[in-house]
């Protein structure tokens, strides 16, 4: 097998481990919702990151054996696979809105990559890399402190997955510059730079954890997937020199590209926007039947339906026609007295008479 048919049978199981990551991601968060964050104690999860890191793994071997410019793009396939392992394996089907979002914006990333003409790797000083540092923490923590401040559950999810996938993307940056400074000596040297990386791994992955809490799985996948290496390309722009092939046709090509890559984001939104409307709008009208037929039936119950079974008098056993009105009991009536006893009694007012 060649270098390159490696790098992409790599970078295609690279995107499948990534799928069935966030499809496990997504199934953690509804099953946890109290713990949107870190289910530290659901073994799915576990399960999740793992799958996140051999992603990872597969994802730098893989740009060890082929071009940057082949294996970004094939990153992202991994919404194109979510959705069918999704239908397949959880029972969760996407709809055509949901189908078309996600195409166009795996097509638009996968151009815009295929566009981005990578220079001369090299190194950022200590200086750009505490600015780059510092500016990664703050859009991250904006983006929070914004997302808890929406009501609508996929506006705050998205929010979140593109806080998750601008931190993916500045660990990248970060893990592609220690990369071209390191050296047997270096580890010391690099040591606040690695710190950095952990530090933006983990909180990408919190954050796109979160980011699946009542958003379903496309909308905040495609985010995370598109954003991760737009954020990384754009600091390679301006940081690292790389620039779009083919000049002013390829700048507007690249730029169309990332409209249709957006486009596909809107799309994955209003799609789940409406589902949610949808389900809303049911609920409400089941409630307003289920309370529009309870107060008819209590207005048209009698009271005494309401009364304790012991407070009513039941009919006497020995009457010959307990007299009972229309769903209401009113007691025993007097028993007539007997041919015998009038006897009696007309005898003995005859005797003492």
């Amino acid at each position: 097998m060649s270098a390159l048919a490696l790098s992409v049978l790599l970078s295609l199981v690279s995107a499948v481990a990534y799928a069935a990551g966030a499809i496990l991601q997504e199934r953690v968060a509804t099953d946890t919702p109290d713990r949107p964050y870190a289910p530290l104690h659901h073994g799915v999860w576990w399960a999740a990151v793992a799958l996140n890191g051999l992603g990872a793994v597969l994802h730098v071997v893989a740009l060890a054996y082929g071009p940057l410019s082949l294996v970004q793009p094939l990153g992202a396939l991994t919404i194109v696979f979510a959705l069918p392992m999704a239908a397949l394996f959880a029972g969760r089907r996407a709809g055509h809105t949901a189908w078309r979002g996600a195409i166009m914006a795996s097509v638009g990333l996968a151009g815009l990559l295929a566009l981005t003409d990578g220079a001369d790797s090299r190194s950022l000083d200590g200086g750009e890399r505490l600015v780059l540092a510092a500016a990664a923490f703050g859009a991250m923590g904006l983006l929070f402190l914004v997302a808890q401040s929406v009501g609508r559950p996929v506006v705050r999810s998205m929010l979140l997955a593109g806080a998750a996938g601008g931190a993916f993307g500045i660990a990248s940056v970060f893990t592609k510059t220690v990369a071209v400074d390191w050296t047997s000596e270096a580890p010391t040297v690099q040591a606040p730079s690695l710190v950095v990386i952990a530090v933006l791994a983990a909180c990408g992955l919190l954050l796109s954890q979160a980011a699946y809490r009542g958003a379903g799985l496309a909308a905040p996948l495609a985010t995370v997937t598109v954003v991760n290496p737009v954020v990384a390309a754009a600091v390679g722009l301006t940081l690292f020199g790389e620039q779009f092939r083919y000049g002013v046709l390829g700048t507007v090509l690249a730029l169309g590209s990332g409209v249709v890559a957006a486009g596909g984001l809107i799309l994955l939104t209003t799609e789940r926007l409406a589902v949610q409307t949808r389900e809303a709008r049911r609920h409400g009208e089941a409630r307003q039947h289920a309370g529009r037929y309870g107060e008819g039936a209590s207005a048209a119950r009698p009271a005494s339906w309401d009364r304790p079974p012991d407070s009513v008098a039941p009919s006497d056993p020995d009457a010959e026609r307990p007299q009972v009105g229309e769903g209401v009991d009113v007691g025993s009536v007097p028993r007539p007295r007997t041919h015998l006893e009038v006897e009696m009694r007309s005898g003995a007012v005859a005797g003492g008479s």
